[in-house]
């Protein structure tokens, strides 16, 4: 009978940790960024775009009873000569829009979708060009969800390009030299959900592409056009992820409960328990990284706040959704190989993903170095051109 006592109550412990996971504090509603336009015009520049909302739930309804905007300006100036106005108005599919811009509580029934229309209007009053400042908003979304879950209080931003670069000139480019290679970053404009991968490939690098050459894009930058980062706000932190978060290095996106929690998010408590009892018994016997290997790859994609560009520094940024197939479907559009990688000033190159054929081993010696950078260079592509020859 003893014997049986043991496995039982692990099935017991392991069962409860995944129900109360399961039954944690949740709103199905989803808010996505569609249809942003930027209007410039002399001293002053007009933002306008929607918030879609959507309840995929079958049979719950969920309140909205507050939904503000703080538009928060980003460039290489200081941004406090222009004068922000912010407007929201309510576009639900049956009620009658308030002409004085408040924003009354909504109730979105299963599998209904409203949505949100914001104004923002940068005005210079010195009369300078609003995009001489900034180059970038980043509308922070505050919102109220109220249903049977509770009250939650969410937090999302949407990245909205104002100015963007003009793409490279072959004649213009000036390659760097590398260990049998060259190397060219390319510098775009601060990507975000509003972006299509591809799309950003083909206008930042279709023009200098060759046969032969790997154009690389960074892990975080498709994450981001993949709408796959989240504010700490949005994390509960339970039980787990604040005592297996004490274990790992301070530097690791996992050593805060927050990033823990991401991760048990994306692949549940159960599987974290047993990756790090795994990786501990790994580590007895000379094997490291088994947590890293029995957890998944989100274990080592996730970024933890501070890890990637402003505005995402205040987020938590996941790995990409589907990343060989991007891969393929970019390779097909641009006719050269391209890959996604996760680059680090330490000289770690990781190819997350390549189209077929790509030359992994070309990769590893063309990015050591970190061509693209990890602080503010924008320059999420790099072109890899085998040879040290002049095109």
């Amino acid at each position: 009978m003893s014997v049986l006592i043991a496995p039982l109550a692990l099935g017991l412990g392991v069962g409860w940790l995944e129900l109360r996971h399961r039954l944690r504090p949740a709103s199905p509603l989803q808010l996505r960024a569609l249809e942003w336009h930027v209007e410039p015009s002399g001293a002053e520049v007009r933002i306008s775009g929607l918030l879609e909302i959507s309840n995929p739930h079958p049979r719950m309804e969920v309140f909205v009873p507050e939904l503000r905007v703080d538009p928060v300006l980003l460039g290489k100036s200081d941004p406090s000569a222009l004068e922000i106005s912010t407007r929201i108005e309510a576009d639900h599919p049956d009620e009658e829009t308030r002409e004085d811009g408040y924003w009354a509580a909504y109730i979105v029934k299963g599998r209904k979708t409203t949505r949100a229309r914001v104004k923002i209007r940068l005005r210079a009053a010195d009369g300078r060009n609003p995009l001489d400042l900034v180059d970038s908003l980043w509308v922070d979304v505050h919102w109220l969800n109220y249903g049977p879950f509770g009250r939650l209080p969410r937090r999302q931003g949407v990245l909205v390009p104002l100015r963007r670069p003009q793409p490279l000139r072959a004649e213009a480019a000036e390659f760097l030299t590398g260990d049998g290679c060259r190397v060219l970053p390319l510098r775009t404009h601060l990507l975000g959900p509003l972006d299509d991968p591809i799309a950003v490939m083909r206008t930042y690098a279709a023009d200098l592409v060759q046969p032969g050459d790997v154009l690389t894009i960074g892990e975080t930058p498709v994450a981001v056009i993949q709408n796959r980062y989240r504010h700490p706000s949005e994390v509960e932190p339970g039980m787990v992820a604040r005592q297996l978060c004490r274990v790992f290095h301070p530097t690791s996106s996992l050593a805060t409960a927050c990033g823990m929690q991401t991760l048990i998010d994306l692949v549940g408590p159960t599987r974290v328990v047993v990756a790090w009892i795994g990786g501990l018994l790994m580590k007895l016997i000379g094997i490291p990284g088994g947590f890293y290997r029995l957890a998944g790859d989100q274990a080592r994609l996730i970024d933890d706040i501070t890890g990637t560009t402003p505005p995402y520094d205040q987020t938590i940024v996941l790995g990409p959704d589907q990343p060989e197939r991007l891969c393929r479907e970019a390779a097909a559009e641009l006719g050269v190989d391209v890959a996604i990688v996760d680059v680090n000033d330490l000289g770690r190159v990781k190819v997350l993903a390549g189209s077929a054929g790509c030359d992994e081993a070309l990769l590893q010696r063309a990015l050591k170095p970190n061509p693209a950078g990890n602080a503010n260079q924008r320059t999420p592509l790099v072109l890899v051109r085998p040879g040290t020859a002049s095109a």
